[in-house]
């Protein structure tokens, strides 16, 4: 079974350039495959998972990943999937993003010798001579291709239109593909759906510069049962990076899975065997909670590493059974002064400003509103009802919780 069998199986493919060859090559022979990514914050977020664990699952099955930094092309933008520019970073910005992802990919792949390479498109993409590439490369792409991708389309029919600079970007991901090609023996490029065009003009720049026979592999854009994208919530993007989204907040979110998408991001997200995935889908009922949290620790393992995932397992056990279930230290937990907390902090106030349980104080007056609001199991009811330290739990915390899913700890001092 080759490692495109894996990806078959568990659902990492939407589109292939020569399926069969491709799949002959990874049994032939080690295959060096890539995947680009861009520097735009100083974190990628859980949109990012599915292309860092293909290439985890390349390495683990004897393959040599290509981790590609792009700090040439976030100086450009992808248009890709997007239906506005997006603002243009400094090149500051740009090289400190690009350290950033760098060290965080360090986390998911063994880099070294005869290992897995990091590389950052800014090495040869930033010295190229412009009226060069133009006639070097710029001559084998056709304008009414071009036009003809579907990101183009899109964004020509937005107000703001395309800008010149977008434009551009496709060529620059081909030169990229063409480049690796040439430099490391690169014969697979991955990426999202939506990079499917960009990826078949990198496989037809190489075979018309170099003679070269490579290969393209899209995954699915991962949407949930409800049609959301992957990796937002109402506070925003989940990031990899436990300093923007908490371990605790990481394990919640994929134990908030639904019951339709379980077992396929089960595929998806974890190693775990087809067969213990198997098994897991047999669950029914209440009973695929268990299934919710298997793949809410598998997922966090990845990410975090073991220690972190059990820890955030034991603190998911206090928060919802209550202080002494589980450990409470992977709660999210504010400190307030106990003179506060005897003399009571209007529950609006400490759902939003003091805990960030609520994004805003309407946020909060509206879920008290709603009954949504609870310090232990005592529901609030009026938005400026006063929440005291009489309220705390055996463990002398206050045990907050807004809706069914988000809990906070507040202790005195």
């Amino acid at each position: 079974m080759s490692v495109y069998d894996t990806f078959a199986e568990r659902g990492f493919i939407a589109q292939c350039t020569h399926e069969e060859e491709l799949s002959a090559l990874f049994a032939r022979e080690q295959v060096l495959g890539y995947i680009g990514f861009d520097p735009t914050a100083t974190s990628l977020h859980v949109g990012s998972l599915i292309p860092i664990l293909s290439l985890m699952h390349l390495q683990r099955e004897g393959h040599r990943p290509i981790a590609l930094v792009g700090g040439g092309t976030g100086l450009i933008g992808d248009p890709s999937g997007k239906t506005e520019m997006r603002n243009m970073l400094t090149i500051e910005q740009i090289q400190s993003n690009a350290l950033a992802i760098k060290d965080q990919l360090s986390r998911f792949l063994d880099f070294g010798p005869g290992k897995a390479i990091m590389d950052n498109n800014a090495d040869w993409l930033v010295p190229l001579n412009y009226i060069e590439f133009l006639r070097d490369v710029g001559r084998y792409f056709s304008v009414n291709r071009m036009l003809a991708a579907e990101s183009v389309k899109l964004r020509l029919e937005q107000e703001q239109g395309l800008s010149f600079i977008e434009f551009n970007y496709a060529l620059l991901q081909a030169y990229d593909f063409m480049h690796l090609a040439k430099t490391r023996g690169c014969r697979l490029q991955m990426g999202g759906n939506d990079q499917w065009g960009n990826i078949v003009a990198g496989v037809d720049l190489s075979r018309r510069m170099l003679g070269t026979q490579v290969y393209g592999l899209t995954f699915p854009l991962i949407t949930t049962s409800s049609g959301a994208k992957m990796g937002k919530t109402a506070a925003g993007a989940v990031w990899l990076d436990s300093e923007r989204t908490s371990v605790y907040d990481f394990y919640q979110y994929w134990v908030n899975t639904t019951d339709e998408d379980v077992v396929r991001f089960l595929k998806l997200f974890t190693f775990l065997p087809m067969a213990e995935i198997e098994e897991l889908a047999r669950l029914t009922g209440a009973d695929i909670r268990q299934a919710k949290q298997v793949l809410a620790f598998e997922v966090t393992k990845v990410v975090h590493g073991e220690a972190e995932a059990k820890a955030a397992q034991a603190a998911a056990s206090a928060a919802f059974g209550g202080a002494g279930a589980g450990d409470a230290e992977g709660v999210p937990t504010t400190t307030l002064a106990k003179a506060r907390l005897v003399a009571g902090i209007p529950a609006f106030q400490l759902f939003s400003a003091e805990t960030g349980l609520c994004k805003t104080s309407s946020d909060a007056r509206r879920l008290i509103a709603q009954g949504g609001a609870y310090v232990g199991d005592t529901r609030l009811t009026a938005f400026d009802q006063p929440v005291t330290l009489a309220m705390a739990g055996a463990d002398g915390a206050l045990w907050l919780r807004a809706g069914k899913k988000k809990h906070h700890r507040v202790i005195p001092e």
